[in-house]
């Protein structure tokens, strides 16, 4: 079975459900239902992991640390790109090293999204021009003020055109399922949300 490599950006002051709330969802997605399947990697179609600009601690949002999988430099390929949000976004929108890692990495993924704040980072990247897309609701006109020639879609959690980006936190969970769906089909994305008691909108 093929797997698809799952590269989750971290940084100082990613939020918390961000990346976790995506890591959860593609982790723990199965192609063969029920608990049991989960104690295995047999029929998992994902291979999930972080990357941050070193592998230096990475202190998120409420002061937990974690540590990252891959630096940058030495990150494997990676097929479905999740760049999530927090206040650590606004610094990183002047960071060429992230918005060029961002660019190259993009430019070889099958597919790209963000969560949260994550699609400002997208946005000055210059890859959501002439697209729609969204983010929290707190930041909707950063959105906006970042790329005029980009559509924002201000009452949608997951917009997908050709960029899939998600509404604020807990709405990267829907996304993540909704990218479940669009790659292996309704049933095993709703299997995927049974198994962690989460209830699709």
């Amino acid at each position: 079975m093929e797997q698809w490599n799952v590269g989750i950006l971290i940084f100082d002051d990613v939020e918390v459900l961000d990346f976790a709330g995506p890591y959860e969802v593609f982790s723990r997605t199965r192609l063969v239902p029920g608990v049991d399947s989960r104690r295995s990697e047999e029929s998992a179609p994902f291979r999930v992991f972080t990357v941050a600009k070193s592998r230096e601690p990475v202190a998120a949002t409420g002061g937990l640390r974690v540590l990252p999988d891959f630096a940058f430099a030495g990150a494997p390929k990676i097929d479905l790109l999740v760049v999530p949000g927090g206040f650590g976004t606004r610094p990183l929108l002047h960071d060429a090293e992230t918005l060029q890692w961002i660019r190259r990495v993009a430019a070889d993924a099958r597919r790209v999204t963000s969560v949260c704040t994550g699609s400002l980072l997208l946005a000055k990247a210059g890859m959501l021009k002439g697209r729609r897309a969204t983010t929290h609701w707190g930041a909707l006109d950063l959105l906006e003020s970042l790329d005029p020639a980009m559509k924002v879609e201000r009452d949608l959690r997951v917009v997908d055109d050709g960029i899939i980006s998600s509404a604020g936190v807990a709405s990267g969970i829907d996304m993540s399922l909704y990218v479940v769906e669009s790659l292996f089909g309704r049933e095993v994305a709703d299997e995927t949300a049974h198994y962690m008691e989460h209830r699709r909108s």
